[in-house]
């Protein structure tokens, strides 16, 4: 039996608000399949992120569907245990003065934060468990921190627990080293290649050539909500292409199996 892709987009016009975003977008992306989307803002990624998570849907028409692991209908709470989001726009609606404990145990409800009766949803082995998930990620010193008292890198990394408590298969990450400095980007992206090398599937959506790792197999290339060039990272992440996706001269190296993406000389 054929093992059902992990998102499959057929034929889908979507909308965000009244600005249509995708029309006709058709893509495809694999179970175990390591893929970075990039493209420039506005080209539809976070619209796309969306779509995976089910926060929007494609107009309703024959023969046009989004299915995730090949099932169109999906209970959230479910859907998280295949497949974790982080995102630098839901660590914005976290309050400030939730705790990181707080921010990784709000996986288990798929929540923004733990307040009033939900903490008595909670068991003390998830409690356990998120401990111990912080320890590993470098942070279990601030489980009873407020998130106004960490590091966007610190709170970044609880939100990644965040998203682990369900030991999901896949892990998708928007634009990862957003507000980051550099040692925080190097360490956050060494995290991601662990994560990669202990069997995760890792989707990430980018406008930034340097925090594609190494691992990552497929890229997408994004302009305006269609798709500029899709394939193996080598062959896709050409001058040209870049050129198309972000309608400006793009020089591109690469060095340690890292991309860089620098301005042409302009003497």
């Amino acid at each position: 039996m054929t093992e059902a892709p992990l998102i499959e987009i057929h034929d889908a016009t979507i909308y965000r608000g009244d600005t249509r975003v995708f029309e006709n977008l058709s893509v495809s992306i694999g179970q175990h399949e390591q893929v970075a989307i990039l493209g420039p803002n506005g080209s539809g990624k976070t619209t796309l992120l969306k779509v995976i998570n089910r926060e929007l849907y494609p107009l309703r028409r024959d023969n046009s569907w989004v299915r995730i692991l090949g099932r169109d209908r999906w209970n959230v709470w479910e859907l998280r245990s295949h497949i974790g989001i982080v995102s630098h726009e839901l660590q914005m609606r976290y309050r400030s003065d939730t705790t990181g404990l707080e921010v990784v145990l709000s996986g288990y409800l798929s929540s923004v934060g733990i307040h009033g009766a939900l903490a008595s949803k909670l068991s003390a082995a998830q409690k356990a468990h998120a401990r111990d998930i912080m320890d590993e990620l470098g942070v279990g010193s601030l489980a009873d921190r407020p998130l106004r008292n960490m590091s966007t890198g610190q709170q970044r990394r609880c939100l990644l627990g965040r998203a682990l408590v369900h030991d999901p298969d896949t892990l998708i990450l928007d634009e990862p080293t957003a507000g980051l400095d550099l040692t925080a980007s190097f360490d956050y992206l060494a995290r991601i290649r662990r994560l990669v090398e202990n069997g995760k599937t890792i989707v990430l959506v980018t406008h930034l050539l340097n925090e594609i790792p190494p691992e990552i197999e497929r890229l997408i290339l994004l302009r305006e909500g269609r798709i500029v060039a899709d394939g193996p990272k080598n062959e896709v992440l050409t001058e040209e292409n870049l050129r198309r996706t972000y309608d400006t001269d793009i020089k591109v190296a690469k060095i340690d199996g890292y991309f860089l993406a620098y301005p042409p000389n302009s003497h």
